[in-house]
């Protein structure tokens, strides 16, 4: 599925969206502790608007490409995790932990099941 062309215009544009999502879900914890919850949200939404924009072309890219609904969804939670990790501990400085490998070994299984024989 990552070898044409769609494929990996899907695999960016999932990446690009979920950096700024995770920038709107954690990065207030950071940048806006001090200020009260309802204007960490309405920065949120306004970050998250341009995920929205990244995410709806990516799922359409990928599924018009013969990605499964199951095999975008999988891919996003690998991208997830790939985004949150250095995320974490580079720009929230949090420490590596062993279970984000952990985590990342389950989903590899979860990419073997979801995407063997496409």
């Amino acid at each position: 599925m990552f070898t044409t062309a769609a494929g990996w215009q899907t695999l960016g544009l999932l990446m690009l969206s979920n950096l700024f999502m995770t920038f709107a879900w954690y990065g207030h914890l950071k940048d806006l502790a001090a200020k009260p919850w309802w204007i960490a949200a309405l920065v949120s939404w306004g970050i998250a608007l341009f995920e929205y924009l990244l995410q709806v072309p990516a799922n359409r890219i990928g599924y018009g490409a013969g990605f499964s609904l199951a095999q975008l969804k999988i891919t996003q939670e690998v991208v997830t995790l790939a985004v949150f990790v250095p995320f974490s501990m580079l720009y929230m400085g949090q420490g590596f932990r062993s279970d984000f490998l952990w985590a990342g070994l389950c989903l590899m299984g979860a990419v073997y099941f979801i995407f063997r024989g496409a």
